[in-house]
This record gives structure tokens, C-alpha cells and sequence, in this order.
């Protein structure tokens, strides 16, 4: 029974987020996925390589969006994502005869090395889990998957969240970098 009671919940919503920090938080995620998104279309997928991966839509929502959160600094956003794309390349390699495993130890993986390094960003396991059912464009890439589209991509969003998360007078980010 107590088991079960767990599942009501403790505390209440969170308040409403004003219209400023609405602004800023889609200000932010436009300019950044806009970035990635033209740094993909007008220069790498001519070359039949990818820049801009699902996971960085749920990054927009942390980094411009949550900044406060532990989630959202630097050294989660990037380590996350890198660690995590290693590792989802390694278990394609490893087990990509076997899709659903390799899926399921991929983001499991990631989760447990990320907690492991103080990099948890829970795009991440999207990351990994794109590695092993992200099709031949990105098992292509092999460990460059971690550098591009994964490092790259993660470095520019954290530039323009430096850039526009500090615009507002009552916004700081990061909180901290390591």
C-alpha cells in the first residue's frame, strides 16, 4: 500500500513562468536551434552529413529554458551528450544485430555513466538511443557521431545560450561550469 502512495505526489505544481522569461526561453531556443539547423542544411548535408539530432530539441528546453537547473550547465549539456554518444556508438558496433538490446543498453549505459561523471542531461539518452536507431546516415558517421553531430551541435547551443540567457538583467547562466 505504501508502495502505491508514493505515486500521489508531495508537493504542488510549480508557479507560472512570466512572459519575460518566456521571451528569453523561446528567444534562446530559436536562435539556437536555428543555428544548428542552418549549420546542418547549408553545409554538411550536402555532404550527406547530419548536424542537427532530435535530442537537442529536448537541450533547448533545459539551456534556455531551465537554466537554473543542475541539468542545464555546461558540463551536463556537453559531457552528456558526448559520453552518451560514445557509448550509443559503442553498443551499435557491439550489438547492432540486435537493435533492441543494443537500444536498451545504450540509454541504460549512458544514464549510469552520466550519474557516474556528474554529466546527467536527459537528452543524452536520446543521443545514445539515436546512435543505435538513428539508420545508415548516422551508423556511417561511427565515433564521429560524437563529435558531429553531437559535440558540435552542443557546443553551439551553449554559446548562444551564453549569449542570451545573459541579455536579461534577471538571468545568469551557467551556474556553474564544473
Amino acid at each position: 500500500m505504501r508502495y502505491f502512495e508514493k505515486m500521489k505526489g508531495h508537493t504542488q505544481s510549480p508557479p507560472r513562468v512570466n512572459k519575460v522569461e518566456i521571451f528569453w526561453s523561446w528567444l534562446g531556443s530559436f536562435l539556437g536551434i536555428t543555428v544548428v539547423g542552418l549549420m546542418h542544411f547549408n553545409l554538411l548535408d550536402r555532404s550527406a552529413m547530419i548536424m542537427i539530432i532530435g535530442s537537442f530539441g529536448a537541450s533547448a528546453v533545459l539551456v534556455y529554458g531551465a537554466i537554473r537547473s543542475p541539468l542545464a550547465q555546461p558540463r551536463n549539456l556537453i559531457g552528456g551528450h558526448m559520453l552518451s554518444a560514445v557509448i550509443g556508438v559503442a553498443a551499435f558496433q557491439f550489438l547492432g544485430h540486435i537493435p533492441w538490446l543494443a537500444a536498451a543498453l545504450a540509454v541504460s549505459i549512458a544514464i549510469a555513466v552520466m550519474h557516474l561523471t556528474k554529466t546527467l542531461h536527459p537528452p543524452g539518452g536520446a543521443t545514445a538511443l539515436i546512435a543505435v536507431i538513428g539508420g545508415d546516415t548516422v551508423h556511417s558517421l561511427g565515433y564521429l557521431y560524437a563529435l558531429i553531430p553531437v559535440g558540435l551541435g552542443a557546443v553551439v547551443m551553449l554559446i548562444i545560450a551564453l549569449l542570451v540567457n545573459n541579455l536579461a538583467p534577471n538571468r545568469r547562466y551557467p551556474e556553474f561550469w564544473i
